[in-house]
């Protein structure tokens, strides 16, 4: 994610190669799609190979246009993403990318300092990692386990923190643009102590920024070991999420041959009865910290502009905190029941 984010440097016509000689500073973008992943691109997300350098242009002149202030990042690469997320569609790959920066600069306790040598205590916990096999749709497994945080270590917006760099690494990848990603969540061992942490204030922002304000195709979310407790949590998550991805979550319990028809022995380790050999943390953690300098020089590109759209806020701030915490008292109840 490198770029210049001054939009006067940026060519006002659209849909030539030769535009982008006009950004001296913008990498060449290189598709490094393979000949099946094109064609799946084509299908399923309406990209046109011809035309990819023509929609890239034509959202950088919006952006330039409608939010010259916005501070983004205006490389090739950068933009594919949003407008991949959104299936080529300008306005809505434009607002997706509105709300990604909204997101950033919403809130401070998970996006100041965020970089992988600052959440290396998550990192070694076990609580977030990527799988070492994709599974047979090309998707990265990413696997979290929330009995891995120990509360009293570090706050809930740590675990978060550790979630969005890793999906800021993953997306880096052509291949996870077009395939999307799977997210498997054990959910052993959470205790209601723990589920109190995930109040609806926390799960909206959460699930604001997965549903609209990251360039990121969540296809399923398989939830195992799931004790009665989830039910609460679920009753909080539920109200926030769309249809479409309320329906991508699948619930298995304690049921291991369930989950396999959703993620293939093969592509699982054998805590989940898999083939894979045993869980092993480290290579993805190696992989994200040696990230470092990269992330580093991506996230200084996204500079806080000098003015604000209130109407463009995902989250509204005091207001929508307010009503969170009136719906946390409502929920209580719930979490107990299910207790």
């Amino acid at each position: 994610m490198s770029g210049d984010s001054d939009c006067t440097r940026t060519s006002p016509s659209a849909g030539s190669p030769s535009d982008n000689e006009l950004l001296p500073d913008q990498p060449k973008y290189v598709c490094s799609l393979s000949p099946d992943l094109i064609t799946k691109a084509r299908e399923e997300l309406q990209e046109k190979p011809e035309w990819r350098l023509r929609d890239v242009q034509a959202l950088r002149d919006m952006v330039c246009k409608d939010y010259p202030s916005l501070g983004t990042c205006l490389d090739d690469a950068f933009l594919l993403r949003f407008l991949r997320a959104r299936k080529f569609d300008y306005d809505r790959a434009l607002q997706l990318l509105v709300n990604y920066h909204t997101c950033r600069r919403s809130w401070p306790e998970v996006f100041n300092n965020l970089k992988p040598s600052a959440i290396k205590p998550v990192l070694e916990s076990g609580f977030v990692t990527v799988l070492p096999r994709r599974d047979p749709e090309g998707r990265h497994v990413v696997c979290i386990r929330p009995d891995r945080w120990t509360p009293s270590n570090y706050p809930i917006t740590e675990n978060i923190r550790a979630i969005y760099l890793t999906l800021e690494k993953l997306i880096q990848s052509e291949e996870t643009q077009v395939n999307g990603i799977v997210i498997l969540a054990d959910y052993k061992g959470v205790s209601l102590s723990k589920a109190s942490h995930f109040g609806p204030f926390v799960a909206k922002k959460v699930i604001g920024i997965l549903q609209d304000g990251f360039p990121i195709r969540i296809k399923a979310v398989n939830i195992i070991n799931e004790p009665r407790i989830f039910k609460g949590i679920f009753a909080i998550i539920k109200p926030f999420l769309k249809e479409k991805i309320a329906n991508r979550f699948f619930l298995h319990g304690c049921d291991l041959n369930s989950l396999h028809q959703n993620i293939p022995p093969i592509v699982l380790p054998e805590e989940y009865g898999g083939t894979s050999g045993k869980l092993d943390i480290s290579a993805w953690n190696e992989l994200l910290l040696a990230s470092e300098e990269d992330f580093l020089h991506d996230f200084s590109q996204l500079v806080l502009p000098s003015d604000s759209s209130p109407h463009d806020m995902l989250v509204s701030g005091d207001a929508d905190e307010k009503q969170c915490d009136d719906s946390l008292r409502g929920m209580k109840p719930q979490l107990y029941y299910c207790y």
